[in-house]
């Protein structure tokens, strides 16, 4: 069923590889050798492509890493800059990277998140991998600096995608540094901070009447279209590459633990390739010797109004049905997420699960991180929180383990989540006034 599902797509993304992909010899994103297929393992040369062509399965990076000496390679990462390229031994750029204009996103905060930890009873280390501290507030940075070194390789002059709001914007952040032409499209009825965002870097932004299938479909179709030659879409034509920036949350996390892997990870769930490639890079600092293997389990977080693969989790099936999305958590509000089996394989296989929470709690989570440990999340970071809770008070997650929570997102993306909160009081300009109003 799974491969019924992408024949499409496949058809498509094939046909556009045979016409724009630029020569494997003279292509260099560094230590990435091939497109290897997830599903029967067929490999095709580094390309503008995204689909197997044999079986219709999605392709992803296949590296060489043979000849890495572990204490060298990781003197080379701690001597690197302080940004995702610290790791580009690990990742498909060039050995350059760094001198390229970029927006240059990671090494985001890891935060000992020690009162929230009080407040859900966690004993064993609490810790909040807070990206929005990236250049547009969001992890989505990561994954389009990936695809803009790929559409730099591939001689695309026009960086597009379908989005959820936080990638229209990091995508128009990264084509204006790197002085490219940005289209971005995006269902409707976002949230206005994000069209603000996505809008403010001057390229051009299309609403799209729907929800973001919707616009992931109208991408695909103008992918084989002869109005879309040139345009590399960063989670599209480009997704093999622009999947593995999220590898970076793996790598920082393990280094920031004093190389160590967590015991327990909390993930939000859209389309589900950040679960799946985290998983990715913690397998990869195994192989390479970096941290020392133990067990580790991940667990999905999605919203109630918006959450297949939970759903499917629950259920005990393999396959995801789609839903039409109904939830505050709009960045998460994916219906058919590409890598939701992927993601239901990582949960069971590592001894994680996949859950949500409804709106009223992804709301009363996001208040409590901001209450607790002064980090004010959007919805999408609501719903990790919220999720952790539900899971710690069901005897899923064990409070005695080292835990990570991600938070994907900066709160002022998502205001109107949280727009009953506001003044405690209001007062005249004396202390009379103040203590009538029982403040003092």
């Amino acid at each position: 069923m799974r491969k019924m599902r992408r024949k499409g797509l496949a058809s498509m993304a094939v046909q556009t590889a045979e016409s724009t992909t630029t020569p494997a010899a003279s292509v260099d994103l560094g230590p990435a050798t091939a497109l290897s297929c997830r599903e029967c393992g067929h490999r095709v040369p580094l390309g503008p492509v995204f689909a197997c062509e044999e079986c219709f399965g999605p392709l992803e990076i296949a590296y060489d890493f043979s000849s890495y000496d572990t204490e060298k390679l990781r003197a080379r990462i701690e001597s690197g800059p302080t940004n995702i390229w610290r790791y580009a031994p690990l990742l498909p750029v060039p050995a350059d990277v760094a001198d390229k204009p970029n927006i240059n996103p990671g090494w985001t905060k890891l935060v000992k998140a020690d009162h929230l930890a009080a407040e859900l009873g966690v004993t064993g280390g609490l810790y909040v991998k807070d990206d929005s501290g990236n250049p547009t507030h969001s992890f989505k940075d990561r994954v389009v600096a990936q695809a803009l070194e790929a559409a730099r390789a591939f001689g695309f002059t026009t960086l597009s995608c379908s989005s959820t709001g936080n990638l229209a914007g990091a995508v128009g952040a990264a084509a204006a540094r790197a002085g490219l032409r940005s289209c971005v499209f995006i269902p409707h009825d976002l949230e206005q901070g994000k069209v603000v965002m996505a809008a403010i870097y001057g390229g051009e932004l299309v609403g799209i009447e729907g929800n973001y299938d919707d616009v992931n479909r109208f991408c695909s179709e103008l992918i084989g279209d002869p109005a879309g030659e040139g345009w590399g879409f960063v989670n599209v034509n480009l997704r093999p590459y622009y999947a593995e920036g999220s590898k970076t949350l793996a790598y920082e996390i393990c280094e920031q633990l004093g190389w160590r892997l967590p015991d327990q990870l909390v993930v939000p769930i859209a389309s589900g390739s950040q679960l799946t490639k985290i998983d990715k890079g913690l397998k990869e600092l195994i192989q390479l010797g970096l941290v020392e293997d133990k067990p580790y389990k991940i667990f999905g977080a999605q919203a109630e109004g918006c959450s297949p693969v939970s759903t499917a989790f629950k259920a005990g099936h393999d396959v995801v049905r789609p839903q039409k999305p109904d939830t505050i958590a709009k960045s998460l509000a994916i219906g058919n997420p590409a890598d939701g089996p992927y993601v239901l394989d990582i949960a069971r296989r590592t001894g994680g699960a996949v859950e949500d929470v409804n709106d009223e709690q992804v709301v009363d989570a996001i208040k409590l991180l901001a209450r607790t440990e002064g980090i004010f999340a959007e919805t999408a970071g609501g719903v990790t929180v919220g999720v952790t809770k539900k899971l710690i008070e069901a005897g899923v997650l064990d409070p005695a383990l080292t835990t990570v929570v991600l938070n994907t997102g900066d709160g002022l993306k998502t205001l109107d989540a949280v727009a009953g909160t506001g003044l405690t009081a209001t007062i005249r300009p004396n202390l009379a006034s103040f203590r009538e109003a029982g403040l003092a």
